[in-house]
């Protein structure tokens, strides 16, 4: 009797136990949104949310697309936590008084790994960075980083950069536009670079470079005060970002996968794409660097801090 009775003193504890023990409940997650563009350069975020690398880091990412980041700055806060920009576009936007803020990296632009050429005819009578003034440009922005860097450059060679004339063209009718010469060069990007070169075009060079190698391209932005309260969510994004770039190393094929999923584009094109080098840290010498190149521009940024516009994890 003593022993039965025992046993069940002992049944009625683990029965007690298990009730009273607090049960293990899933924690909500945290919803970001973010407006992308659906090419190789914003991949690390496309295969982490595919892969649901921002959802074990708590994080649920609304996805919005958009053709092109030049007039993103203004929505963020509004439509979007993270938005993606270039250092001019920020630069201009704060000065111009928005309160926003670099929170991570993306793309860096070397003289190994290049994603932006100026490319030109076959038969043109451009061969150097100096013969680029007075001619017809097709860019993505005549405020873009592209044509920014591409007057830079035309300055550097020794030529007058006022001569430059950019004509607004969407990337994938450069080649057309140069081809048919309504336009003498064109600001292109890959994977536009290897389908004009395939057609027999030629290369004048990077522009990018003559600011920087490597030198900062698109990034991540944020509203600052934002921002600042949310450092967990940053590292968590951050965290995420990180794991995407891991699978694209891990499998490349699987993660072009992705990239022709997002982009519509192909299989057969995807698979030519060049893959950009990402980095997600950023510094705030990474923007002074382009924030000196548009003083020189006439751009009136003598006094924009940069150290106040970066807003990290850390």
């Amino acid at each position: 009797m003593r022993r039965a009775k025992a046993i069940l003193c002992g049944l009625a504890g683990i029965l007690a136990s298990a009730v009273l023990a607090p049960t293990s409940v899933a924690q909500p997650l945290t919803e970001v949104r973010v407006a992308y563009i659906p090419v190789v350069t914003w991949l690390p975020l496309l295969v982490a949310i595919d892969n649901g690398t921002f959802t074990k880091n708590g994080l649920s990412v609304k996805l919005t697309k958009f053709p092109n980041i030049t007039n993103l700055p203004q929505a963020l806060g509004k439509q979007f936590d993270f938005v993606p920009t270039t250092a001019p576009d920020l630069l201009n936007a704060v000065a111009s008084g928005l309160n926003l803020a670099a929170v991570a990296g993306e793309t860096l632009e070397t003289s190994s790994n290049k994603s932006f050429q100026v490319m030109v005819r076959a038969d043109s009578p451009i061969k150097t960075p100096k013969d680029l003034a007075g001619k017809r440009i097709a860019s993505p922005g005549v405020g873009s980083v592209m044509h920014i860097a591409v007057l830079h450059w035309v300055k550097l060679a020794g030529g007058d950069p006022s001569g430059v004339i950019g004509v607004e063209v969407p990337f994938p009718n450069m080649l057309d536009q140069v081809k048919a010469g309504r336009v003498d060069a064109a600001e292109q990007l890959e994977p536009f670079v290897g389908q004009m070169l395939g057609a027999g075009m030629r290369s004048v060079g990077d522009p990018l470079l003559a600011v920087g190698d490597p030198v900062l391209f698109p990034f991540w932005i944020a509203d600052a005060d934002w921002a600042r309260a949310h450092r967990d969510v940053l590292k968590r994004w951050t965290a995420s970002l990180e794991g995407g770039l891991q699978a694209i190393k891990a499998d490349d094929k699987a993660a072009r996968g992705v990239l022709a999923k997002y982009s519509g584009l192909p299989e057969a094109v995807v698979a030519r794409i060049p893959m950009p080098d990402f980095d997600f840290k950023i510094t705030p010498a990474q923007l002074d660097v382009w924030r000196k190149v548009l003083i020189e521009q006439g751009r009136p940024l003598e006094k924009l801090d940069v150290n106040r516009i970066v807003v990290t994890a850390q």
